[in-house]
């Protein structure tokens, strides 16, 4: 289908569902974005692209796949196409999919590790989400509980900062901080955060065992309550008069230290070595 006017329903559609203001779709910019929605086995709605990246190859290929299992395909100008991107440079392919399943049964899959969780409260960066979500999977993380108070993990900018890994990890969202770690306590899974008054080091417990790592607001972090509420609290040493690193980066190094202990990083190692 060849779309010409700005006030076409498909783009209606697409604008609303990238301004969040339909709750059970998401917005996916960019081929490769697109691409990784199809693999995941996303339940996909509608694909609008532009004339000129339907004339290249790769995406001709993922425009065909995507035919297979959509109904709805709008051909656009690119001038169209930017009335609907949330990017300034428009992307050249955006779909619209079902909003992938969230709650708790999603985290009691069977592994053949003990859980390693990351829960996010109140990070309001979406840029943020993206980025702990696309280092949670690659660091083994079985599972994220994004707390109700946090940016959405499936916006479009936590989706281009995870990269595909929102499609993969499970996610389980709009739960309350006291529900989530409540959860854990059921689950015996050991809830730890990471806080600047901590007395043992990141690397000073056992990652082994069965983990939620809970990280806070990237302005103040977790208030001391939140942080009483924890099984345990940990630090990561810095050097000079740096208070603080940004909440991603710590995550980061937080759940490496978790891969090294758990053995992880010896898998990765030799993933490289085999590429």
């Amino acid at each position: 289908m060849n779309i010409v006017s700005r006030d076409n329903s498909l783009l209606r559609q697409a604008r609303a569902v990238r301004d969040g203001k339909d709750p059970d779709m998401i917005f996916v910019e960019g081929l490769r974005l697109c691409e990784e929605a199809l693999l995941s086995g996303l339940k996909i709605r509608a694909v609008i692209f532009s004339e000129e990246i339907g004339r290249k190859e790769k995406a001709a290929e993922v425009l065909n796949r995507l035919s297979l299992v959509c109904d709805r395909l709008g051909e656009v100008s690119e001038t169209l196409l930017a009335s609907i991107s949330y990017t300034k440079t428009p992307q050249g392919m955006v779909l619209l999919a079902d909003r992938p399943a969230s709650g708790a049964s999603l985290l009691n899959a069977k592994h053949e590790t003990a859980s390693l969780l990351v829960i996010m409260e109140a990070i309001s960066n979406p840029v943020n989400v993206g980025a702990i979500l696309r280092s949670a999977e690659a660091a083994g993380a079985t599972g994220v509980i994004a707390t109700d108070n946090t940016a959405d993990p499936f916006s479009p900018k936590s989706l281009r900062g995870a990269m595909g890994s929102a499609f993969r990890i499970p996610i389980w969202s709009n739960v309350s901080y006291e529900a989530a770690l409540s959860w854990c306590a059921q689950q015996k899974i050991r809830t730890v955060c990471a806080d600047l008054e901590a007395t043992k080091r990141h690397t000073e417990i056992d990652w082994k065992v069965a983990r939620a790592l809970i990280l806070g607001p990237e302005s103040n972090g977790l208030s001391a309550e939140q942080v009483r509420m924890a099984d345990e609290a940990v630090r990561i040493p810095m050097l000079g008069p740096v208070e603080s690193l940004n909440v991603g980066v710590a995550a980061g190094i937080l759940l490496y230290e978790a891969a090294r202990q758990r053995g992880v990083v010896n898998e990765i190692a030799k993933d490289v070595q085999t590429d």
